[in-house]
């Protein structure tokens, strides 16, 4: 069976490097019919909060991802922590040590000084220090000798000396277990066959393995995957701009397009750039990700999530932009809504664009851009849109058709381009320059909003008049 796990700590938000190493686990687990489980490492008592483990679990959920086993808490699996630590001590793979901070202060400081690494030197090894002696913590009795070899499905072959890590603490002297020695034990007891996480976990990997293999279990295959860097270069963090995946589903974008950009933060499948889920469960292979970091880039990410708004079906983006929408809607406007989607959907990027778009429309009010006012509601203008106002007052049918006749008649009787009265018609109407056809336009604002705009604006134009004059 394979199995892939995601084990974030619930010390803040879900952030998109983890959300990129979920789905990569995800993908090959589902590529492989295998499972994938979700472990919340809260051992840190002092700083894991349950609004984290809320946020990772929400987070996860609105992108898809489901764990095919209960969710795993180390918070509640100390008896098997006790267990293992209890395996090592009986097959002499651990000690208790009692060496004082103060000591240990020293032989950091003796260490630096020598300019070696600052690492414990083995001084409670041999010593018999009972349980009931004083304050300890456990070690855990790291190889003298050989090498760590880690085969990494992205790195490659990696060699480490043992001769390189010291006697690791594997339990506090307050009785708590350790990352390292609990990472360990979960891995093998939940039976993880590939460990696929981020290199700023590299360091760890050969202290889990000895112990992993200290307790005569299994080591899993791993692949550890390289760091997602802003475009400055630097680790992507909050001055990059949205990192939080909940801070992208404010922001409109719909769970396919983040999942299609993420994944291609580091593996590729050809030239192929737009992938469903169920084309890059199938495509995924870990063999294809790259040992170099990767750029977010935004204007990317918007240029997917705008290819998938056009490949949605009617019916799909309608639905996301109704759940999207800040407001009720009325199932009297979904006829309205799903015109303005589909003459809307190539404007925007994001839902969150597409909504702003849909002000004018669903709303009895309009922001209008002041540059577009001071250049289109002109005096000009104030005589072309009386006449309309009376065309279209007369207007029976009020459809996309009609609209533009009307128009159309108006422009030929005043002897102008279509376009010098489209375009500040739309300014009138919708508040810019820039909207799909003028007879779907006006046909999307209705008849009542668009008689009552024009009138607005011929009274703005002419008060405009009289301040000049």
């Amino acid at each position: 069976m394979i199995r892939t796990r995601f084990a974030p700590s619930p010390t803040g938000y879900l952030h998109i490097g983890g959300v990129r190493t979920a789905l990569y686990a995800w993908l090959f687990a589902k590529h492989q019919k295998g499972e994938f489980l979700l472990r919340i490492e809260d051992t840190d008592t002092k700083r894991s909060t349950q609004e984290s483990v809320d946020s990772i679990v929400n987070g996860l959920g609105w992108l898809g991802f489901r764990s095919d086993q209960p969710i795993v808490y180390q918070s509640s699996r100390s008896d098997l922590y006790q267990t293992a630590l209890s395996h090592l001590e009986s097959n002499n793979k651990s000690y208790r040590c009692d060496c004082s901070v103060e000591r240990l202060d020293t032989l950091r400081k003796e260490l630096l000084k020598k300019g070696e690494k600052p690492r414990y030197d083995g001084h409670c090894r041999g010593k018999d220090i009972g349980i009931g002696d004083r304050n300890h913590v456990i070690r855990f009795i790291n190889p003298d000798e050989g090498k760590v070899v880690i085969n990494d499905l992205v790195k490659g072959q990696i060699e480490y000396d043992n001769r390189e890590f010291d006697d690791l603490i594997i339990q506090r002297s307050n009785g708590t277990p350790t990352y390292n020695f609990c990472v360990a034990v979960d891995d093998t007891s939940m039976k993880i066959s590939h460990v696929v996480r981020g290199d700023d976990h590299l360091n760890n990997t050969p202290r889990q393995i000895n112990i992993i293999e200290a307790l005569g279990e299994t080591v899993p295959i791993y692949a550890h995957l390289p760091m997602i860097h802003g475009e400055d270069n630097n680790k992507l963090s909050k001055r990059h701009g949205a990192v939080s995946v909940l801070d992208f589903k404010l922001r409109g974008y719909t769970p396919e397009a983040l999942l299609n950009y993420i994944a291609r933060l580091g593996w590729s499948h050809g030239d192929q750039e737009l992938f469903t889920i169920e084309e890059l469960i199938e495509h995924f292979d870990l063999g294809r990700v790259s040992s170099s970091p990767s750029i977010f880039d935004y204007k990317k990410l918007d240029w997917v999530s705008q290819q998938h708004f056009l490949k949605m079906s009617e019916e799909d983006l309608v639905s996301s932009f109704c759940e999207f929408y800040p407001r009720d809607i009325s199932v009297h406007d979904i006829d309205k809504i799903t015109m303005f989607v589909s003459t809307h959907k190539e404007r925007a990027k994001n839902l969150h664009e597409l909504v702003e778009k849909s002000v004018p429309y669903f709303s009895d009010e309009i922001v209008s851009d002041l540059n577009q006012q001071s250049k289109h509601l002109i005096p000009e203008t104030k005589e072309l849109f009386i006449m309309l106002l009376s065309h279209l007052n007369d207007l029976e049918n009020w459809d996309a058709h009609h609209i533009l006749e009307a128009v159309k008649t108006v422009s030929v009787e005043r002897g102008v381009k279509l376009g010098a009265l489209a375009q500040p018609l739309r300014v009138a109407v919708v508040g810019s320059s820039a909207s799909p056809g003028i007879g779907e336009t006006l046909a999307l604002v209705g008849k009542i909003n668009t008689l009552k705009r024009i009138q607005d604006a011929i009274d703005y134009i002419a008060n405009l008049d009289n301040n000049v004059n």
